[in-house]
């Protein structure tokens, strides 16, 4: 697990706070309607409380002094309306607040959702899968008490002790004066907790984050961890992440159990205080037994809501810091940047132009030097070299997944950066190595690039991939569930449902990443045929390591430390004896002296006319068009 961080100090804790509270205020307002008619509701609720604690006064000063009935049965009917009309306003306002609280969760979830797709890949590519669901799911969480239970019981709590309050001033001014004084100290530690416990929960949520996506990765590796018997370092990985989190849990605890035993303390030298005050004022008159005991039950409904409000400091540190991951992840500049000034694509022919183009990931790090090419319809262009080289760099860049940093790449003219995404991702197919299948049906796996599409079209598709040779075998065909990631399927199977899915969504411009690197040799033989008629009049970018699966692309690169040191025909490359031959040789199994120039190949066809003993000897000229 990563180290703790640094906690911030106060004065930095206190400049986050005035920047977090503008969002706060930002996502509360559209919700203004609502507080109004909660903060009617909170009125009527907390006025109609009051009645209670005023009944002892009556009671013990008017109705048994004077055993007056008819003033008690108005007394009981009163505190009886009150209470009714206390508890309606309460179930109102408790509806009506919490499902406005579930309300705003879903609508930030979507918010960050909608963001978080349209960032670029490098986002992903830097975190865990966990981390950002735990952003999109964990971090609104609390931000529901913006309009939820909590400000609820804060509007309340602060209504409530303000009508006590006065009523308090109203009975007796000394003892409330020494009652201000202890409020004062309360609400200064209630700022101190506040800002002490805020980092605490953000710290939280980045390590609940981070547990949570190792346990997804675990989880999702299963397969990987099983082989090779590494439960118990994932177990010890897990444990680890836990008890971290369990360290933040337990300072949350603490914090939140000081502010506890401080009120605790407050509270009970503030009884002690009336206590004195008020028995003194019994014993020489000045107030009598009833207001006594109503001020008593008017300081519990004071005290009361503010001890709440105390205890709430967790749930606000918690708000203030989901608010501050969550603007995190909103400033991230997503790859749409101004997407309606771009220029749109409503035709593609698919001409790709890679003209200089350098790339960089990291400043001064170059991934890409120099590359230029050009591919077009009906051409296959296959990029092959050593791994790292920048094969998938140059994939990337034409998917525009990354854009250069030096030199720039085409579609049609037009330079990527400046046309419309979603008008240019519309015209891309990939069958990747490790094509990523959803939970669901075979089906609606296949339709996923194109869920428009006719059965007719869905059936003529899986044909073309081969996939109708292993979905005829399933009792539900292609409503057959695959599992997470397609798990229930073979690789070769997995591989045939990605082409499919690929033949189906018809791209212009189509990439094939060792698309048939899961197949044995007889599948691949077969689904060849399905890729020659995916290919036709495409724009098609391969990545090979299996040379002998491009020998038949238009044109050839070699890709090594980031530049393009040979390209041509697999025959021409081959010829040049250069490094696609060596590759070449070194994967067949053919040592260089089989390779031969033009003039030995004469010899060696004039020794095949006259009858010369050829036996254990290979026919050059089929080694040198790769047919051996």
């Amino acid at each position: 697990m990563p180290p703790e961080r640094k906690q911030k100090s106060f004065k930095e804790r206190w400049q986050t706070f005035r920047r977090t509270l503008p969002d706060a205020m930002a996502l509360a307002r559209p919700q203004a309607k609502l507080w109004v008619l909660g903060l009617a509701l909170v009125v009527v609720a907390r006025v109609t409380g009051l009645a209670l604690p005023a009944a002892p006064k009556f009671l013990i000063d008017q109705v048994i002094p004077n055993r007056d009935f008819e003033l008690l049965y108005k007394l009981v009917a009163v505190i009886l309306a009150a209470t009714v009309t206390q508890g309606v306003a309460t179930y109102i306002l408790t509806q009506t607040i919490s499902k406005a609280g579930q309300r705003l969760i879903t609508e930030l979830r979507i918010r960050i959702y909608n963001h978080v797709s349209r960032l670029p890949v490098r986002y992903f590519d830097n975190r865990k899968t966990g981390e950002v669901v735990s952003r999109v799911m964990n971090d609104v969480e609390g931000v529901r008490n913006l309009v939820g239970t909590g400000m609820v019981e804060l509007l309340g709590g602060l209504l409530g002790a303000g009508f006590a309050l006065a009523i308090l001033f109203y009975i007796n001014w000394k003892m409330t004066l020494a009652i201000i004084a202890f409020i004062v100290i309360a609400g200064a530690v209630m700022v101190k907790a506040f800002m002490v416990m805020r980092p605490i929960f953000k710290e939280r949520q980045r390590v609940n984050a981070d547990v949570t996506g190792r346990l997804t990765e675990s989880i999702g590796g299963v397969r990987v961890v099983k082989a090779y018997s590494t439960e118990e370092a994932e177990r010890t990985v897990f444990a680890g992440g836990v008890t971290s989190l369990l360290q933040l849990v337990l300072r949350t605890i603490n914090a939140v159990s000081a502010i506890a035993l401080t009120s605790s303390v407050l509270i009970g030298a503030l009884g002690s205080v009336i206590l004195i005050i008020g028995g003194r004022q019994l014993l020489t008159g000045a107030m009598s037994t009833g207001d006594f005991i109503s001020y008593l039950l008017y300081l519990g409904f004071m005290i009361s809501p503010i001890s709440a409000i105390v205890m709430m400091g967790s749930q606000f540190s918690e708000i203030f810091a989901g608010l501050e991951r969550m603007k995190e992840v909103l400033s991230e500049p997503t790859e749409d940047v101004n997407e309606a000034a771009k220029t749109p694509l409503t035709e593609v022919n698919g001409v790709i132009r890679f003209e200089e183009v350098d790339f960089e990931y990291e400043a001064g790090k170059p991934v890409l030097k120099g590359v230029s090419l050009e591919a077009r319809p009906g051409m296959v262009t296959a990029l092959v070299g050593p791994s790292g080289s920048g094969k998938s760099t140059m994939i990337g860049l034409v998917a525009a997944f990354h854009h250069p940093t030096g030199g720039r790449v085409t579609i049609d003219g037009h330079d990527v950066k400046s046309v419309r995404l979603h008008d240019y991702r519309g015209h891309l197919g990939a069958v990747l190595q490790e094509n990523f299948l959803f939970d669901g049906t075979v089906r609606e796996n296949i339709l996923y690039a194109r869920p428009n599409a006719t059965e007719a079209e869905l059936r003529e598709a899986a044909r073309l991939a081969y996939c109708d040779e292993f979905i005829d075998k399933f009792p539900n065909g292609f409503d057959t569930i695959i599992g997470e990631r397609g798990v229930k399927l073979s690789g070769g199977q997995r591989q045939r449902v990605a082409i499919a899915r690929a033949l189906l969504a018809n791209p212009k411009i189509l990439i094939l990443d060792e698309a048939t690197s899961a197949l044995d040799s007889e599948s691949e033989a077969s689904i060849q045929q399905g890729l020659a008629t995916l290919m036709k009049g495409r724009t098609t970018f391969v990545i090979a390591h299996r040379l002998s699966t491009v020998r038949n692309a238009t044109q050839i690169l070699v890709i090594e430390d980031g530049a393009i040191v040979e390209r041509g025909t697999h025959g021409e490359l081959l010829a040049q004896r250069g490094r696609y031959h060596d590759m070449y040789t070194r994967q067949h199994g053919l040592h260089e002296s089989l390779f031969v120039c033009e003039d030995e190949i004469a010899d060696d066809e004039n020794e095949k006319k006259n009858g010369g003993d050829r036996k254990g000897r290979p026919d050059l000229s089929k080694v040198m068009t790769g047919e051996l």
